[in-house]
Order: C-alpha cells, then structure tokens, then sequence
C-alpha cells in the first residue's frame, strides 16, 4: 500500500451518531483526521449537526444526508477560500445536539420555601415534581452552555434548570394566593403558568421548556397533624352525639372482654362513670330547657315526716338521765319512768 492510500485511509468518509444515553452534545471524534470532501454526514430524526472552524460556528445540517461539499458548506467554504470548488480534505470539529424531548427530569425544593398563605398564614412548604426540556436552537445551546466539551448530559445542566423552576413557582404560588389546602386543584394551571413564565429565560439559552408537572405541595408534619384534627372534628360534626357513640362504643367493648383483669374492669368503670357523667349533663340540659319553655318543674322528693309521739332517731344517749334505766334503740321517752330524754 503506498503511501496515497494510506493517507485516504485516514479520511472520515461518514459521519453519523447513534448512542445517546441521556446525552444532548456529543463531540464527534474526529481528532487529527481529516474529513474527505464528499463525506457522507447522517443526521438523523431529532438530531442536529453543527461544524465548527478554528473555534467559529460555521455551517448547521438538519434531519438526512448530506454529501459534503463546497456547495453546503458555505461559511466554511468562505473561510477557507475554496473558491473554485477544489476537492481537498479539511479539517472541522463536528458536534451532534440532540433535538428531542429530554423528558422525567426532576425538580424539588431542598429546603421548605416560606410563603404567606391565606388561611394558615406565615407556613413553610415543600413540592416536588417533574418537567420536560428539548434543545430549540442548537447553535445557541451550543455557545451558550456547551463550550468545549466532549459531550454533554442532563445531569451537568438539570441543578441550574431546577433552581429556576422551584423559583417561579415559589413566586407563582405567592403571586396566586391560594390556599395551601386548595393548591391541589390548581397543579395544571399552576404547571402552564410557569412554562409562560419561564420560556424566555429557557430560550436564552437556545433551550425550550416542554412541560412542568406539580406532583405535591405538602406541609410540615406539625401543621398537616393540626389539618388533620380539624378535618375529624369537622367529620364528627353533632360533639354531643359523637361524645354518646363514643362512650356506648367503649361500655360495649368492655363488656366483651369479661376476662380482661384489673385493667378490663378500669376501664369498663371509667366508661361507666364517663356515662354517667353525660346523663346528668342531659338531665340538667333537659331541665334548663324546659324551664326556658316555661314548663313546670317535677317537685322534688322530701324525706317524710317522723309520727308524733313516735320513735326518734337516737340522741346518744344509752342510759335514762331521771331513773338511769337502760334506753331501748330510737325511744324519745323513757319506758320506765316517762320521761322526755
């Protein structure tokens, strides 16, 4: 082999990128090899090529293939002055950008962002979701955030992407004053406000934002406690009755467990006491009302009257104070004598 065919060994007659992994620049490696005039370039669907001269973005190809020569390549033509068209190999840097959608890309806020919410007032809050971006203008993208890499993934850009996400909808949700109980109707119209917010400083950086996607907006665990016990007291409605079913429910739950010991019984008397408790509530509860009608009231029992003459409870005393004879159990006078003790 002479030494003609071992340079036009070392031409790169296609250019084509297959693998992406996620990648959205890759840097074709063309090193020191010279590209043959006449090259094959493939750029497929959702792909992009750009050649770079000396460090200057020359000449972009979209989706097909493309034979190189002085005809599309017009900016690197002009700058290497082929001006009749002379087929000689040259040397470029060829980079593939990804077009396509990048998409399950996550966004959260590491620490909770206060806001003044309508009901709760001063809260912190956490969300956490998903959004979707793709390259709009490749030759921007490429100056702007690219450099000189060989490749270039999500993961370098998404931590930027990321903190202006969770920035906007920090304001949006501020801005919207909803209440956080309420902000979960809102997921979808909150999501496209932010797109609108958002695309110009996206396409800045010749990127596109696709989608956003509010997953959840929660709370501290403290105020979500609190949210809780106010929804089972909302839930309970009537207190009284709820307090009723609730004392029933524990009385009968005793009295099932018959053999339950020392702590069976304690509790079978609390229930007993606390139901207790609750019906003289109602009686007196049912009295005032009925007063408040103007009902008359039931008389109260009165202990009887003890008969005249009749025995008396005793006084203390064992012995007659006039004749000393011994007194018999509730005798107001003496047997013996008459006497009044």
């Amino acid at each position: 082999m002479g030494l003609f065919d071992f340079i036009k060994g070392q031409l790169i007659e296609v250019i084509e990128w297959l693998d992406d992994r996620g990648i959205m620049v890759y840097r074709f490696p063309a090193h020191d090899n010279a590209i043959k005039m006449g090259a094959k370039l493939i750029v497929r669907e959702s792909q992009a090529a750009l050649f770079v001269n000396e460090g200057q973005l020359t000449d972009v190809f979209g989706p097909g293939t493309h034979t190189l020569s002085t005809q599309n390549l017009p900016v690197l033509t002009t700058l290497n002055s082929w001006k009749y068209g002379f087929n000689s190999p040259f040397k470029s840097d060829v980079y593939f950008v990804s077009t396509a959608n990048f998409t399950d890309l996550k966004w959260g806020t590491m620490n909770p962002v206060i806001i003044r919410d309508p009901e709760f007032g001063m809260i912190r809050v956490r969300g956490f979701g998903t959004y979707a971006v793709k390259v709009g203008d490749p030759a921007l993208f490429l100056k702007e955030i690219f450099g000189t890499k060989q490749e270039l993934t999500t993961a370098a850009i998404t931590g930027y992407l990321k903190s202006m996400i969770v920035s906007s909808l920090s304001d949006l949700i501020g801005e919207a004053k909803v209440s956080v109980a309420d902000l979960a109707s809102s997921y979808d119209e909150l999501g496209k406000l932010a797109i609108d917010k958002l695309q110009p400083r996206f396409a800045a950086l010749g990127l596109t934002l696709s989608g956003v996607t509010i997953e959840n907006i929660s709370l501290p665990d403290e105020v979500e406690k609190m949210i809780d016990k106010r929804s089972s007291m909302n839930i309970a409605g009537n207190l009284d009755q709820y307090m009723k079913f609730q004392t029933a429910e524990a009385i009968r739950d005793a009295a099932n467990q018959p053999d339950g010991g020392i702590a069976g019984t304690g509790a079978g008397l609390g229930a007993g006491m606390a139901m207790g408790q609750m019906m003289a509530q109602m009686l007196n509860q049912t009295a005032a009302r009925a007063a408040e009608a103007g009902q008359p009231q039931p008389a109260q029992q009165q202990p009887p009257a003890p008969p005249a003459g009749g025995s008396q409870p005793s006084t203390g005393k064992k012995f007659c104070s006039e004749c000393g004879s011994k007194l018999a159990e509730n005798v107001k006078f003496c047997s013996e004598c008459g006497s009044k003790i």
